[in-house]
């Protein structure tokens, strides 16, 4: 299997020397590159087409949001994600509106964040669920139209189980395996069978699908 290329957008030197160290345990990611300013981001880009650009906001000379707007000029097929620490909604409205498939937040778990990589690598848009209800009822253009309630989750996907709609809420909480199990009071083998279970019955590829399904749907 190919290795999903990325290029890693971080002015902080501790956060990416903690990512470079995540991306060399993880065989199929490989860091390409690593930019600390927008401008060198968007040459970098340019010049390497990675499958991701991990794209930070608050940067020293153009912001993340404004990178991505020029990226994105240059190739609109360009995948982008950002990665950030910051909870605004404009911030997250602007950087939807500039083009990017994901808008993560820096505390995500190390196993979420590679899955969410090569889920946006397929085309995927992904929301950090802390920053849903910023635009849950702002504007439709950004994320599928959502279902009203979790009974309207649940009519359409009748073969969850009451366990798994739990366990469903953890996973979209991106919580891992053993931490569902320690949450529900369950081994983690248990937790593990009901995620590949929930797999199963929503017709998807793996948690992060999952999850993305979950939250289009109006789950939290």
């Amino acid at each position: 299997m190919k290795s999903t290329s990325i290029l890693m957008v971080e002015d902080h030197k501790l956060l990416r020397a903690g990512l470079r160290s995540l991306f060399d345990e993880t065989d199929d990611i490989s860091l390409i590159a690593e930019a600390e300013t927008g401008k060198e981001a968007v040459e970098k880009t340019k010049l390497l087409k990675p499958d991701v650009v991990l794209m930070d906001i608050g940067l020293p000379d153009i912001s993340g949001i404004e990178a991505t707007k020029r990226i994105l000029a240059n190739d609109v097929n360009q995948k982008v994600m950002m990665l950030t620490s910051h909870i605004n909604e404009k911030e997250v409205m602007d950087s939807l509106s500039a083009g990017a498939y994901a808008y993560v937040l820096k505390d995500i778990n190390t196993e979420l964040l590679t899955m969410v990589i090569k889920s946006i690598k397929d085309g995927a848009i992904w929301l950090d669920p802390q920053i849903v209800p910023l635009i849950r009822d702002k504007s439709s253009c950004f994320i599928p139209q959502k279902q009203n309630s979790r009974a309207a989750f649940r009519a359409q996907h009748a073969n969850l189980t009451e366990r798994e709609y739990e366990v469903l809420k953890l996973v979209v909480d991106g919580q891992s395996n053993s931490e569902i199990a320690n949450t529900l009071t369950i081994s983690e083998h248990t937790a593990k069978a009901h995620v590949c279970n929930i797999i199963q019955k929503l017709v998807v590829d793996d948690r992060t699908q999952a999850a993305v399904k979950a939250i289009k749907e109006g789950l939290v």
